[in-house]
């Protein structure tokens, strides 16, 4: 694999900043806290698992997104899926914050070397 696409994670442990173990435990506390559109809706009520398993096979058929799919088989309004997709986005971790809130980083280390990351990928970019 070539360096200008590493992963954020991987490009730390070749650093020698984290192990193959917080890339792990990091990306757990990712799933665990970035929820899916269909998981907040049930948790509000507003869909039942049969319907997020009918959208869910649609939206691999027609590529769409699962707010979109919802809509269109009027399980879910408009409003509604703007009110799930801010309350996702209000709530996402990143990879960086992450390792930052188990202690494999600090806040320092991880501005710092998503600086370089991202200026590396900016230079194989153009």
């Amino acid at each position: 694999m070539a360096d200008e696409y590493l992963r954020f994670g991987r490009f730390l442990f070749k650093k020698g900043y984290i192990t193959g173990d917080d890339i792990v435990e990091a990306r757990v506390l990712q799933v665990r806290n970035n929820r899916k559109i269909g998981e907040l809706a049930a948790l509000r009520g507003w869909l039942q698992g049969e319907d997020i398993e009918k959208i869910l096979i649609y939206q691999e058929e027609v590529m769409q997104k699962f707010g979109e799919v919802a809509m269109h088989y009027h399980l879910l309004s408009s409003a509604q899926v703007d009110e799930l997709l801010r309350e996702q986005d209000d709530h996402y971790l990143f990879f960086g914050e992450a390792l930052v809130r188990l202690g494999a980083i600090n806040e320092e280390q991880l501005i710092e070397n998503l600086k370089e990351f991202n200026s590396q990928r900016f230079k194989h970019v153009h």
